[in-house]
């Protein structure tokens, strides 16, 4: 007799239930897959009394070695139970089997990765005058409030909390409730670490925001790390000013894609088409837009309408399936709504949209779409879709091109495909974005930064950078003068 599924939230060390209990639904067929704990203020209360307590109380802040030990450990855990968050991320959130398993593959990578630049330092130090000594020391910055969206969560979240660890803050987390049970086991994994100190990773799941804007406002979190809306991470930032709290936002994006006359097609086919498609296009950086010079345009019309036509749609259980449904049929409504707005202006060159009949009609499922505009300033290149939705738009040269890239309040991320090696180069020199990429897409390494320009956040994850968003800068001054 098999039992159902219940996920509970961990804090201060303990597994711990909530006053409600809500269901989590497979996206694919909205069967109900288990229950969980659904937090909110309490929780977040707890969790954030648990962090500021490890932090003044314990180790953590001062010894380094331990949290390289413990995050290393935390990455070994998470590599032996690879292939149980695998299947239960594709189940949970609607992720073919290969994408939930990229996800997993560059966690465990990322947690490695921080666990040894714990043990590295960056401070100066000088004799700025004669027997005046100077010195810059980074000391952790204390409880650190970690908000992550559901259409990536392992990785998102780990993306913020583990530098937060390697700097030596402690950690409020908030999971959303799309993916409860998954969330559930990354914290099983993470309360197996042995070497991770009571009450400094702490973590719920919350289906509405109570507890998360506890987060925000609390003086007792020092820094916050969001990742999600743009619409959110205004309203965020507002909240925390009262308290002039540290923030890291990463928050929407439109990418463009943009295509030249001289880019080889064969290559740059098959990869647009994954930048539509890849996590069913709920991704910041999701290839949203793809602008082409008016020389190549109606051969790439014709050759990405064909691929985006042939995508094979279905959940992750079928082997055969190239895109995943979105996280539910509220976001599969929404995202067709859109489409059949954008008819009223724009030509739908791929129809796509909700599938309402035959065996997906009880899931989240939708086609993908395609949909060619003139002008920037229509809502359907302007505004985030987050589903597998792409715009097509012309140009003529490289001024025409960047002017285009740019239109938008969205500066996360934009590619250039051109076979001129120079091209990207002067072209992502005066594009508004945080990453671009040279005839590829969406490649993120650890040691790297990522963030947005405009409003596609503050801050910067990855690489150094990420550690010191969690981090204060103290200066140390010592005369020592020579003696007589």
């Amino acid at each position: 007799m098999s039992t159902t599924p219940h996920a509970r939230n961990f804090i201060d060390g303990l597994w711990t239930d909530s006053d409600t209990i809500s269901e989590s639904t497979d996206p694919a067929t909205g069967d109900v897959l288990g229950t969980f704990a659904d937090g909110g203020a309490p929780e977040a209360r707890a969790a954030i009394d648990a962090a500021r307590r490890a932090f003044e109380t314990g180790d953590w802040a001062r010894d380094r070695d331990l949290r390289a030990r413990a995050l290393f450990e935390m990455s070994q855990r998470m590599a032996e139970r690879r292939d149980e968050l695998v299947a239960l991320l594709s189940r949970e959130n609607g992720k073919i089997p290969a994408e939930a398993a990229l996800e997993i593959d560059l966690t465990i990578s990322k947690i490695r990765y921080y666990g040894a630049l714990a043990l590295t330092e960056s401070g100066r130090a000088s004799e700025v005058k004669p027997g005046l000594y100077s010195m810059t020391l980074r000391q952790p910055v204390g409880v650190a409030g970690v908000i992550a969206p559901w259409n990536s969560p392992i990785i998102l979240s780990v993306r913020s909390f583990a530098p937060a660890l390697a700097a030596g803050a402690t950690v409020a987390l908030k999971l959303p409730g799309q993916t409860a049970l998954t969330n559930s086991l990354l914290f099983e994994i993470i309360a197996a670490v042995k070497t991770l100190p009571k009450g400094v990773f702490n973590a719920f799941t919350e289906s509405g925001s109570a507890g998360a804007r506890l987060i925000v406002a609390d003086p007792g979190v020092d820094v916050i790390s969001y990742t999600g809306s743009t619409h959110v991470g205004r309203s965020i930032m507002a909240s925390a000013s009262t308290s002039l709290k540290g923030m890291s936002l990463e928050l929407g994006g439109k990418t463009p894609m943009i295509v030249f006359d001289d880019a080889d097609l064969d290559t740059a086919v098959p990869v647009l088409t994954k930048a539509i498609t890849t996590f069913t296009g709920q991704f910041c950086m999701t290839g949203s837009r793809i602008l082409v010079q008016r020389g190549v345009a109606d051969e790439l019309r014709s050759r990405l309408s064909a691929a985006l036509e042939a995508v094979r749609v279905g959940p992750g259980t079928d082997p055969a399936s190239e895109m995943g449904p979105l996280i539910d049929r509220a976001n599969a409504d929404r995202v067709d709504k859109e489409i059949a707005d954008a008819a009223e202006y724009a030509k739908i060159l791929v129809r796509g949209g909700r599938i309402n009949d035959g065996p997906f009609a009880a899931g989240a499922f939708v086609r993908p779409s395609l949909i060619e505009v003139d002008d920037v300033d229509r809502p359907i290149v302007q505004q985030e879709i987050f589903g597998p939705v792409a715009t097509f738009e012309v140009f003529d040269d490289e001024t025409d091109a960047i002017a285009r890239a740019n239109a938008t309040e969205f500066g996360l991320a934009a590619s250039v495909w051109s076979r001129d090696v120079d091209r990207p180069l002067r072209v992502g020199r005066d594009l508004e974005a945080g990453t671009v990429w040279a005839n590829t897409w969406a490649v993120i390494v650890d040691q790297m930064e990522e963030g947005g320009f405009k409003q596609s956040g503050v801050g910067r994850l990855n690489g150094e950078r990420a550690l010191e968003e969690f981090q204060e800068i103290k200066h140390i001054v010592h005369p020592a003068p020579r003696r007589a």
